[in-house]
């Protein structure tokens, strides 16, 4: 029996080409980081004309605090902030639950009731999940895979997105451990930081069909 197709994040979009790339493949929800050392940084302005059609606008943070957020919200037209950083669940309220997207971090739990603590602990304050690879945020990630063989005895109170390095070469392994509800795509579907490539695009999605039929 088939499973159901997770959903499709694909972040740190720079380009106007990349962005409408993600929207021919049915991307639901587009990913831009504002934080300044990152290579795939971009300023609110430049989000702002960027057309991204029906799907979500997520916005990525990692130090700002909740009122430099709610500024960039408005700036950068944006319905959902992804927070990689030390923010609070007080910050959360104040940007509110409904449009959070918190980062965990797995590799940071020493138990999986380590971090099913967390899960529980955010469920209030938050609309989404989004475990990464590492140990705490880098607003773009480190490129490489998460073991996710435990992932599905975890009790998710929110819809889930698993993030790290994934890519049409290794989507179907992962999908094979865990059953997110979407999956983020950035390094690897992408010619450059920022640029993504309709071909690995389209690859990563056959691989997500695959792994789920």
């Amino acid at each position: 029996m088939s499973r159901p197709l997770p959903f499709i994040k694909i972040c740190g979009q720079t380009h106007t080409t990349s962005v409408d790339y993600a929207l021919i493949t049915g991307a639901r929800f587009i990913g831009f980081i504002f934080h300044r050392s990152s290579p795939r940084s971009i300023s609110p302005e430049r989000a702002a004309g960027i057309h991204t059609g029906a799907a979500k606008r997520v916005g990525v943070f990692v130090r700002q605090s909740a009122g430099e957020i709610l500024d960039t919200i408005a700036r950068a037209r944006l319905d959902y902030v992804q927070l990689h950083g030390k923010q609070t669940p007080d910050d959360a309220l104040r940007i509110g639950p409904e449009r959070v997207i918190r980062v965990l971090w797995p590799e940071s739990c020493e138990t999986p009731a380590a971090l099913q603590r967390q899960l529980d602990t955010w469920a209030p304050f938050c609309a989404y999940y989004l475990l990464d690879a590492g140990q705490t945020g880098q607003a773009g990630g480190l490129g490489r895979l998460l073991n996710a063989s435990d992932f599905d005895k975890l009790r998710f109170p929110h819809p889930w997105i698993l993030a790290g390095g994934l890519s049409a070469d290794n989507l179907e392994r992962v999908l094979a451990q865990c059953t997110p509800d979407g999956v983020d795509l950035n390094s690897g579907v992408e010619i450059f930081p920022g640029l993504k490539d309709l071909s690995l695009i389209f690859a990563a999605q056959r691989a997500i069909r695959r792994a789920r039929s």
